[in-house]
């Protein structure tokens, strides 16, 4: 679990792909890294396999460099790092799994007269889970939705300077691929409005109905 407030910027070294499975290699230097832990990368969790030398390498499938942004960064491109949550440590953005739903396309990215920055990104699949005010993460980055357009398939958010300037995103451009993690609350949330959940309870559930029928109600 994160909590998307990115904690270093790495910079990708190198992916190596054998068939369907990787190493992931980015020079970063954490301190005292277990070999296990998770870490999100560009808001990917993904499980630190070897760390030394000021590099941090990770087992990564093919499939996983298809569907994020990762398999399109070229060397040297910088990546956000976050530690996965430890029990007392603050959570300042918001509940962020690292398990992306999809990409968006970089859209635009102007700057406003205050100095915030607006970047619109393009994620029509993905606009069913994101609402008006709402968290989403991006390359694993807490961010609030400022506006929707459903018939453009766009949304967009504002970074504050801080974030523009302790963040990847100023060497972006329009055109690059976005990694989007739509807010794991909503997704319950509309899981549990939506059709997806049957009418019927699984049997051996207790209902009115049974109570009723044998005498408890």
């Amino acid at each position: 679990m994160f909590t998307g407030l990115v904690q270093q910027l790495g910079r990708l070294e190198r992916i190596a792909l054998s068939g369907g499975t990787g190493r992931l290699a980015v020079r970063a230097v954490l301190e005292r890294p277990e070999i296990g832990e998770s870490i999100a990368v560009n808001g990917v969790c993904l499980t630190l396999a070897a760390s030394g030398g000021g590099r941090l390498e990770f087992d990564v499938l093919r499939e996983t460099l298809e569907r994020t942004d990762l398999g399109s960064k070229p060397a040297g491109a910088p990546l956000h790092l976050e530690r996965a949550l430890r029990m007392g440590d603050a959570v300042g953005g918001h509940w962020v799994s690292g398990h992306v739903d999809g990409t968006g396309t970089l859209v635009s990215c102007n700057r406003e007269p205050g100095g915030d920055r607006v970047l619109a990104v393009r994620a029509p699949e993905l606009l069913g889970g994101i609402v008006h005010k709402g968290s989403v993460a991006l390359d694993g980055v807490s961010l609030t939705v400022v506006r929707l357009d459903p018939a453009a398939g766009v949304f967009t958010v504002h970074l504050i300077p801080h974030t523009w300037e302790s963040t990847a995103f100023s060497f972006l451009k329009p055109g690059d691929r976005i990694n989007v993690e739509t807010d794991m609350l909503g997704k319950f949330a509309r899981r549990q409005g939506s059709a997806e959940v049957s009418p019927t309870p699984p049997r051996g559930t207790v209902t009115m109905e049974k109570l009723r029928a044998a005498g408890f109600a």
